[in-house]
């Protein structure tokens, strides 16, 4: 019979084959070993045509699985590159292999050269010189129809067809393999995703919180962090009410901000805002500013003036640094509180408000009460809803985003077009900043009119030159205080370690020398100030010889000596031993 090409041959037993039975066991172990050791399909597959190159002595080895389009594709390919086995001049033939997998049949091509399907692919392939080179294909398949092909290509060595048996045989099996764990792995692939779609349709389904706290932010509010949300959901819960509120926290962490969204949030917001700093006045100027006064009350008072209470009649009256005010008009504050009543400096007209009072302090109010320097009563009546400001290093994501919005306020201001380097915001990101949000907004403006280009680099900051006006503060402050500077927080200090100094040289004249105790040396004995000690300690060395028989350890232990202090005292003294 010629050889001839076929696409439907059916392998029949013989005892002819290309590779004894050892080692197709062994090639079969290796590839069932990598086929179970790894999920990734393509890496195994192109790992499996490397092992069949050994065994099958093959040019080439091509993998073709169909995908979920019907489209057959190239998955897996050695003796050539992928990219040329499906784009280059005469890419690998897939309507031979379309054929394999219709018909589920293996295919025989003696000589590629000859076959129409495979002769523009084996010309760009191989050469005019090389031998004839045949190629096996077998389909992949499990229990249904087959899914690709696996194909072999090989020199052929003139031999009879039937020899190619053998090699169909292994290709088979080899090919069962394969499909099993193609269709394993499509199977987990199509759970996988069945399991993400019922994830999300139960999602979907399920009631869903509130909104994160992420769109709750106060418009007048810059930051997204986790703590200022939290706020912006207590000030939006308490400012419709007519409640005390009590802001806490420390210097620069945005009270007022605060205290204006609580009034603009409220129902008073078409009323006046009214804003007193109670540490910038004095005892009785504060009296004035906050009741107003009579004309003629005092010298300069020249006429009727309305107080504080009056101007924010309807509206919200935010008494800053609350902490600050004396306990003598701390009692006149409460009865404010109390009555909603009070009377001009110099005037005997009571007068009533309707004022909603927020207040402010970065100090330790409990403290404060303890101490008895915070009336208790007015604590109680300040204290009704607190809210606790978080310092900028409780919240550490927003320095950025404050940064930018410090650098944009001072572009529009000076006409610049200034912008942060990402290793500055670095850089201010790790900053404790104990001034907080007023702070940092001074260390933008310090390093934007410094800046000589148009971004801000991180050796533009103030902290890389040692010149942080915090830093200095602490420093001055002392390592190890607690106490807070000016309302600031008490952040740690890293220490510095100082310079090394030059040393100082100067001429000290010379201890006088310490006369040393003689001592004998080790593993010798003591000799004494002089020759009669010499001749008494050779008689009793002699004398402990002799009781201990002349031998030196025994003579030892009479003395209280070691052998080798005794060996040396025997020498130093010339006494020859005895030998009984």
């Amino acid at each position: 019979m010629p050889d001839t090409p076929s696409s439907g041959y059916t392998p029949r037993p013989t005892n002819q084959g290309s590779a004894d039975g050892s080692l197709a066991l062994i090639t079969m172990y290796e590839i069932s070993k990598i086929l179970g050791s790894t999920l990734n399909l393509e890496r195994s597959l192109r790992d499996v045509l490397n092992i069949l190159s050994s065994y099958l002595q093959m040019r080439r080895g091509v993998v073709t699985l169909r995908e979920d389009n019907g489209a057959l594709e190239v998955v897996a390919v050695t003796g050539m590159s992928m990219r040329s086995a499906r784009e280059g001049e005469a890419p690998f033939p897939l309507e031979a292999m379309n054929e394999v997998i219709g018909t589920a049949m293996p295919l025989i091509v003696y000589d590629m050269a000859g076959d129409d399907r495979f002769a523009p692919y084996a010309a760009q392939a191989y050469t005019v010189e090389d031998d004839i080179q045949s190629l096996i294909a077998v389909p992949l398949k499990t229990t249904g129809r087959p899914f690709g092909t696996l194909s072999i290509e090989r020199h052929r060595d003139g031999s009879s067809r039937f020899q190619f048996e053998h090699d169909v045989r292994f290709l088979t099996m080899v090919g069962n393999l394969i499909g099993q764990t193609v269709a394993l792995e499509r199977k987990v692939a199509a759970d996988r995703e069945r399991l993400f779609l019922e994830k999300a349709r139960l999602e979907k389904a399920l009631p869903r919180p509130d909104p994160p706290l992420k769109g709750a932010v106060l418009e007048n509010v810059v930051g997204g962090s986790e703590a200022m949300l939290r706020v912006s959901a207590q000030v939006r819960q308490v400012a419709p009410s007519r409640a005390t509120v009590l802001l806490r926290g420390e210097s620069g962490t945005g009270k007022e901000l605060i205290a204006r969204a609580i009034h603009y949030l409220s129902p008073r917001a078409d009323k006046p805002f009214i804003k007193v700093n109670c540490a910038a006045l004095t005892e009785t100027l504060l009296e004035s500013e906050l009741f107003g006064h009579e004309k003629g009350a005092y010298t300069g008072a020249t006429s009727e003036r309305k107080g504080r209470f009056e101007m924010a009649h309807g509206g919200t009256l935010f008494l800053d640094e609350i902490g600050e005010i004396s306990p003598y008009f701390q009692a006149k504050l409460l009865r404010v509180l109390q009555e909603g009543e009070f009377e001009r400096v110099g005037g005997n007209r009571t007068l009533s408000v309707d004022v909603r009072l927020v207040t402010a302090t970065n100090k330790d109010l409990e403290d404060a009460v303890i101490k008895g320097d915070f009336r208790a009563d007015l604590y109680y009546r300040i204290n009704v809803v607190p809210i606790f400001l978080p310092a900028l290093r409780e919240r550490r994501e927003d320095v950025p985003l404050l940064a930018r919005f410090f650098l944009d306020k001072f572009n529009e201001e000076n006409g610049r077009t200034l912008r942060f380097a990402e290793n500055a915001l670095l850089v201010m990101g790790q900053c404790s900043f104990p001034g907080n949000v007023r702070e940092l907004e001074n260390c933008v403006y310090r390093a934007a009119t410094l800046a000589q280009q148009d971004v801000i680099q991180d050796f533009g900051l103030s902290c890389r030159h040692d010149q942080c006006l915090s830093a200095t503060l602490w420093r001055r402050q002392g390592s190890g205080a607690s106490k807070a500077i000016g309302g600031l927080a008490s952040a740690p200090v890293t220490e510095v370690e100082p310079p090394p100094q030059e040393p100082t040289l100067t001429w000290e004249p010379p201890p006088a020398p310490t006369p040393m105790p003689r001592q004998a040396a080790p593993d010798t004995i003591d000799d004494g100030p002089g020759e009669a000690s010499d001749s008494e300690e050779r008689a009793r060395l002699i004398a402990a010889m002799e009781k201990a028989g002349w031998v030196q350890a025994k003579a030892a232990r009479l003395l209280g000596m070691t052998p080798r202090q005794i060996g040396y005292a025997l020498k130093k003294h010339d006494i020859p031993l005895k030998r009984l």
